[in-house]
């Protein structure tokens, strides 16, 4: 039980880049907000995004469809996990410091 306490990031970690690996498995489709876009007749209406770090969820020059969405998920995973947990690092750290006489 000590050992889940001390390592449930890791375990998170884990099963999140886990479902990034299979996320080409997803739904074909588009995604909700484009569904209702496209079925309402204004997706010609809609504008683009100020900036893309990865358009279409597809990593830049890997031509698999499938492996691209997979390393942009695991990507995007590992940068979000890094700056919560960077985060959660400058939180803890300034609690200690104030709590230190």
């Amino acid at each position: 039980m000590n050992t889940f306490k001390k390592y449930w990031w890791l375990i998170g970690l884990l099963i999140a880049l886990g479902v990034a690996l299979l996320s080409p498995l997803a739904s074909p489709y588009l995604d909700g907000l484009e569904r209702v876009a496209e079925n309402q007749g204004f997706l010609d209406r809609a504008e683009g995004a100020p900036y893309e770090v990865l358009p279409d969820y597809q990593f830049p020059h890997i031509q698999n469809e499938a492996l691209s969405t997979i390393v942009a998920g695991l990507v995007g995973t590992l940068v979000v996990f890094g700056l919560v947990y960077g985060l959660a690092w400058l939180v803890r750290r300034r609690r200690t410091e104030q709590s230190a006489p």
